[in-house]
Formats: structure tokens, C-alpha cells, sequence
């Protein structure tokens, strides 16, 4: 049997907790010395609160670009973001990045890296309560005390998740958390993300380039053209959690979406 990425039910029907998101044809270019570099081209995307959609495309092309003009880390050059109407003025706790690298200080413990977010904020006497919720939210109860050397990748992958849900993200942007994991891990932590998912209830966008990664978490997968980034297709994903890897659906998606990214299959 192909192994599965499991979640403990399925996706509840409360309402969304999650932001709704808004790209209309946003276009952006690096500023080199030469000319300018093209990375976007009119991209435009809905995401409705609680969603789940993956980024795939070519190397380069411009996804993390992307993230970062969602997260406000920078302008547009062309186009419009907004969240739930309200237009991208810069980065917001509402709204939060997972980068690839988990980025945790070593001199701190995991619950003070956990917390630094909070600490940005003036949150006070609640801090260490909150992060260690965070922590157990991860499955990480009993490591607060300890330092990032300490810890395996998938724990430190953990950590950063703790980092960002401490905040309570309407929206939490993902560039390629697992990138770095062993084969194992990562369909662990795959499993991890879709459980959290569910549980808070967060809108989610997902970098990957793994397609298999991309049907069993998200409801949505988008494939971009090579830079500058254009949508060549769009695949929602008809599959009731959990998914395998070897559901019939899944294994047609997988099949189509490398046709689109012209790899043989």
C-alpha cells in the first residue's frame, strides 16, 4: 500500500476562521543593473477563507515572489492584493510566512523562539502560557525548555508552525516548509500541517514543488508557466481527506499536472 497523508477527520463544517484573499493581475520584476527582470505576469487568484491551494511551477519562476507580495514584505509593481477587501499595505500578524529554513534562534529556547512574535506584539504575562499551548498544538509538549541544536529537522519545522500559530494567522503562507525533511519526516509533517489545518481552520497557500505534496494537502492546485509566472492551469482536487497517493484521482492529477509542467510520466 502507497502510504497516505492521514488526518483524524474530515474537514469540519463550522464556519472559516480563515482570510479571504484577493490577487488581481499583479505583475513584479526584480530591479537589476541591466534592466529589469520580470518574475509576475497579471497573476489573479481567489482564495476563499478556510482554503487550501498550492503554488506549483517551474524553479525560479516566481512563487516565493509571490508569497512575499502576499505576506506585504513588499509592493506590487502592478496589480492588487487584499485581504478580506482590505488592500496589502505590509506585512500583519493576521498574515504570516513559513519559510523552507525554520530560522530559529539558537541562543533562545524553543518556547522563547516560539514567543518572539508575541513579545513584537507587548503581549506580556500571557506569553509563556501561550507559547507552550502552541507547542502542544505540535505535539512539542516537553521541549520548551530546550535549545534549536537539540532538535531533528521535523522538530525544528515544528517549532517555526509553533512560531507562526501562536498568533492565530487568518492566513498562513507556506515556501516549501518541507523542502528540507527526509522522506519520512515529511510525510509526517505533511500529516501535521493538514491536522492543523483542520483544527484552526487558517486559509493556507502552498508553495511546493513536490506535485504528490500538493494533491494530498491542498483542495486547489495552481500551475504557473516559467518566469515570468503567468496561471497555465488551475485542478481542484475532488478527494476527501485523507487522501493516498495511489487513489485513482490522485494518481490522473499527478499524471496531468507534470503533462502541463511538460515532464514525462
Amino acid at each position: 500500500m502507497v502510504a497516505a497523508v492521514a488526518a483524524s477527520r474530515e474537514r469540519p463544517a463550522a464556519q472559516a476562521d480563515g482570510a479571504r484573499l484577493t490577487i488581481e493581475a499583479v505583475s513584479h520584476a526584480f530591479s537589476l543593473r541591466s534592466a529589469p527582470l520580470p518574475v509576475l505576469d497579471r497573476v489573479s487568484l481567489a482564495v476563499e477563507p478556510g482554503g487550501f491551494v498550492a503554488l506549483l511551477g517551474p524553479s525560479g519562476c516566481g512563487k516565493s515572489t509571490l508569497l512575499r507580495l502576499v505576506a506585504g514584505l513588499e509592493p506590487p509593481d502592478q496589480g492588487a492584493i487584499a485581504i478580506d477587501g482590505d488592500p496589502v499595505e505590509g506585512p500583519d500578524p493576521s498574515r504570516l510566512l513559513v519559510f523552507q529554513d525554520p530560522t530559529l534562534y539558537p541562543w533562545r529556547t524553543v518556547r522563547a523562539n516560539v514567543a518572539l512574535g508575541l513579545e513584537a506584539r507587548g503581549v506580556g504575562r500571557e506569553r509563556a502560557a501561550l507559547a507552550d499551548a502552541a507547542l502542544h498544538r505540535v505535539g512539542l509538549d516537553g521541549f520548551a525548555e530546550v535549545y534549536p541544536h537539540q532538535l531533528s529537522g521535523g522538530m525544528a519545522q515544528r517549532v517555526a508552525l509553533a512560531r507562526a500559530l501562536v498568533n492565530a494567522p487568518r492566513l498562513l503562507l507556506l515556501d516549501e516548509p518541507l523542502g528540507k525533511l527526509d522522506a519520512l519526516t515529511r510525510l509526517a509533517m505533511q500529516a501535521e500541517i493538514l491536522r492543523l489545518w483542520q483544527e484552526t481552520r487558517f486559509t493556507a497557500l502552498l508553495v511546493t514543488h513536490d506535485v504528490e505534496e500538493a494533491l494530498v494537502l491542498a483542495e486547489r492546485v495552481i500551475v504557473l508557466s516559467d518566469r515570468p509566472a503567468a496561471i497555465r492551469a488551475e485542478l481542484p482536487v475532488p478527494v476527501t481527506y485523507p487522501r493516498h497517493r495511489d487513489d485513482p484521482a490522485i494518481v490522473r492529477l499527478r499524471r496531468e499536472i507534470l503533462g502541463i509542467l511538460g515532464q514525462q510520466t
